[in-house]
């Protein structure tokens, strides 16, 4: 992978992340069209650039962060449901993941669904968070697992059937992804990159810890820090023009765009375009 690759997916990353269109269609289309989607790299590459987008809500809403006890309670119910399934189905979701065909219907799915998001939930006009709300959101996000649904639409979505504003939804889906996020991409740090498992560090087994540092290059460091800075400023803009463009229009043209992209999945697997990340 070279510089200017990593910095295309940086941007493709950090324009997706946090908008309801599914970072993980975009990442497979960008990889393919750039010929490194079986590069070893790419796929830790683009799991561990979300250090970058998840700085970026910290750095945008730091007063929130540092606002009151109550604000860390409901990120963490939120969280756990993801954590305990996350954990439970490790396996099933990396096999999804590595399914173009069930990325693309999920998007072209999802893009039906937020047509009609503004009408079925018109009334929700609700700006606070409840213990109840941030659960539920939570379980929601869970859908996500699958690819192709989009964290930030499922759980954005999840905070409308409660009764939450888009903006009031949006902006907690944002919160939740710290955590969410986090988790993630540390996860596949340790497992993908460093080649150690959990256990290696529970148990704190230095010479496996030690070592395994000395399976990541200079290049590696210097692609990922590139990557990581890269997808922390567009993910700044991506996310004020978020905000903005939802408060003003709504989800439509989102929908319209997800079953775009799902299409034209659908339509490169048909010419058998190589589309595997």
């Amino acid at each position: 992978m070279s510089e200017w690759q990593a910095i295309i997916l940086a941007i493709v990353e950090g324009l997706t992340e946090f908008l309801p269109v599914s970072s993980t269609g975009h990442m497979i289309i960008a990889s393919a069209l750039m010929g490194i989607n079986e590069l070893p790299i790419t796929k830790i590459f683009a799991v561990n650039i979300q250090f970058g987008a998840i700085l970026s809500v910290v750095v945008l809403y730091w007063k929130r962060f540092i606002n009151s006890f109550a604000f860390y309670q409901k990120l963490l119910l939120a969280f756990i449901p993801a954590a305990v399934i996350g954990f439970l189905l490790n396996d099933v979701i990396d096999a999804m993941l590595g399914s173009v065909l069930i990325t693309a219907v999920m998007l072209v799915a999802g893009g039906v669904v937020l047509l009609f998001v503004d009408k079925w939930f018109a009334h929700a006009q609700e700006n606070n968070i409840t213990y109840k709300n941030a659960l539920v959101i939570g379980f929601f996000q869970c859908i996500a697992m699958i690819p192709g649904v989009s964290r930030s639409a499922a759980s954005i979505i999840g905070g409308l059937t409660q009764g939450v504003n888009r903006k009031a939804a949006a902006e907690f889906s944002f919160f939740l992804a710290v955590p969410t996020m986090l988790a993630a991409a540390g996860y596949k740090l340790v497992k993908d990159l460093l080649k150690l498992e959990i256990s290696d560090i529970v148990t704190l087994d230095l010479v496996k810890i030690r070592n395994s540092f000395d399976v990541i290059t200079g290049d590696d460091l210097r692609l990922l820090l590139i990557g990581n800075v890269v997808a922390f400023i567009v993910a700044m803009i991506a996310i004020r023009f978020f905000i903005n463009f939802l408060t003003k229009y709504g989800f439509k043209m989102f929908g319209y765009y997800r079953i775009a992209l799902g299409i034209a999945l659908l339509a490169l697997l048909a010419m058998g375009v190589d589309l595997r990340v």
